[in-house]
């Protein structure tokens, strides 16, 4: 594992970063995938897959509440698996394995609302500036942009736009719910507001 630090934006900043992904080899050649269960996490401050911790859940606690393991969701997996450990990371992150794939949008969202995490969460994988913004609304805080992108470039992502016409996490209210427009004095309102 490489010591460079990578940068990420988080909130609105541009900020060194101090955690490592840790990925499971992708199979090659016909050999089978490496079973989470014989992966060794090293020393220092790792995200790691929910598949892994799942079955190592033993083994790293102690290292998750002293801060140090942190848990990566994939866009197949369910958040739900976790729920009753969420409280032990110092941070969430979802995998977006391209861009194309929303279901880290989902997870993040029930993560958010449903499963009620407050802390770090954070898009990882295939993250471009496009996305940014979305990215926002459903509750992301942290973005680790695509490395061959400038993340000062995707930093700007996070204010494309000026206003949002859906609720979502970070903006409960619809737009025409924040704004009251008066009724014309001539015209009929008995259904109004319905």
């Amino acid at each position: 594992m490489s010591e460079v630090k990578n940068l990420i934006i988080k909130g609105r900043e541009v900020v060194e970063d101090d955690w490592q992904v840790l990925r499971l080899a992708e199979p090659v050649d016909g050999a089978p995938p490496h079973d989470p269960a014989t992966v060794s996490v090293p020393a220092g401050k790792f995200i790691v897959p929910q598949s892994l911790w799942l079955v190592q859940r033993e083994l790293l606690a102690a290292r998750a509440n002293a801060g140090e393991i942190g848990v990566w969701i994939a866009s197949d997996e369910r958040p739900e698996a976790i729920k009753d450990d969420l409280s032990r990371f110092p941070v969430v992150a979802v995998d977006f394995p391209k861009f194309t794939d929303g279901r880290g949008y989902s997870i993040a969202y029930n993560l958010r609302t449903r499963l009620g995490w407050t802390g770090e969460l954070r898009a990882i994988g295939d993250v471009l500036r496009d996305q940014l913004f979305s990215m926002q609304r459903v509750g992301f805080n942290a973005y680790s942009v695509r490395s061959d992108r400038d993340v000062h470039d995707a930093l700007k992502g996070l204010s494309d736009f000026s206003e949002t016409y859906q609720a979502s996490v970070d903006q409960k209210v619809p737009l025409f719910r924040r704004f009251a427009r008066p009724a014309p004095a001539s015209v009929n309102n008995d259904g109004a507001g319905i």
